[in-house]
């Protein structure tokens, strides 16, 4: 009875652990945010990309930690033989001291050379790079964390947001681990979410956004931010209308070959060429349309 009883007890607690696990989009903005940044380490020191994501997910608050937002902890790291700077914090013990950077980049690369170079954790990476729940169960039993259900979140977290995807990656996008390498964003901002379209990055502004506020969020020049959006760099921005963060596509995505854009009430050439991701002068030379085209509601214009 003894043995049904455990299993029992086992089934339940994961039972209950997947219930209270919910989608949060604090969470995905976090994944979207640093899945390339793990994937990059996991072709550097073959840690699934998954776990470094669920770890980083899991001990940071999805970025909202006080360790992390004061000192670029992402994965609970404690001092030991550290000689760089650090931060103290109520863990186990009181004011226990943890590892503090400057970036999350470093954060990340800190994390992975712990892992690989701890002899305790040696065994973990003759496992593939797939295997994320002999991972999970793997850091658990190597001592990573006191909290005895701390593999069982790990692969909750992957299997919900689906982080396993990414252990099959094989290139890294070099510009999102650049974004991750920012430095000297106050702790108490909130970061815009970033989004993907037609091969590019992008943000929507928020009341009172400038091109040299967003600039110091992501890294990137506000003279470039206001080039590749083609504006002026002392513009004033609109909350909601679409910054990009790099140089826009000469023609919108394959799904809109062949079906025109129909003008609607208040748009203008402008407006239509960063909805679809794409450079105005283009939209124009798509058209055969001179720059002094008067917009007319109805008409249909080609972009791509």
């Amino acid at each position: 009875m003894g043995r049904f009883l455990i299993l029992f007890l086992c089934t339940l607690t994961s039972v209950v652990l997947n219930a209270q696990m919910r989608w949060n989009s604090r969470y995905q903005a976090y994944i979207d945010k640093y899945k390339d940044l793990a994937i990059s380490e996991m072709l550097k020191y073959n840690i699934p990309a998954s776990i470094t994501l669920a770890q980083g997910l899991l001990e940071s608050g999805a970025g909202m930690s006080e360790l992390t937002r004061k000192g670029n902890n992402h994965f609970g790291i404690k001092c030991h033989d550290w000689l760089g700077a650090t931060t103290y914090h109520d863990d186990d013990e009181k004011q226990e001291c943890f590892r503090a950077y400057r970036d999350a980049y470093e954060s990340y690369e800190d994390h992975s050379k712990f892992l690989a170079r701890q002899p305790r954790y040696k065994k973990l990476f003759s496992l593939k790079k797939t295997d994320y729940k002999g991972w999970a169960h793997g850091l658990k039993k190597c001592g990573y964390a006191t909290n005895p259900n701390y593999a069982k979140k790990l692969i909750g977290i992957i299997e919900l947001y689906k982080l396993h995807k990414y252990d099959h990656a094989k290139k890294y996008d070099k510009f999102m681990v650049e974004m991750a390498e920012v430095k000297d964003i106050s702790p108490d901002t909130k970061l815009h979410p970033i989004h993907i379209y037609n091969k590019n990055y992008y943000l929507k502004a928020r009341q009172g956004d400038t091109f040299r506020s967003i600039s110091k969020e992501v890294g990137i020049s506000y003279k470039k931010l206001a080039k590749y959006n083609e504006r002026d760099k002392n513009d004033r921005l609109i909350p909601g209308e679409i910054i990009y963060l790099k140089k826009k596509q000469n023609k919108a995505e394959k799904i809109y070959k062949n079906r025109p854009h129909r003008i609607k009430a208040g748009e203008s050439m402008y407006s239509i060429a960063q909805y679809y991701g794409i450079k105005l002068s283009s939209l124009y030379k798509m058209n055969k349309l001179s720059p002094d085209y008067s917009i007319k509601v109805g008409d249909y214009l080609k972009v791509r």
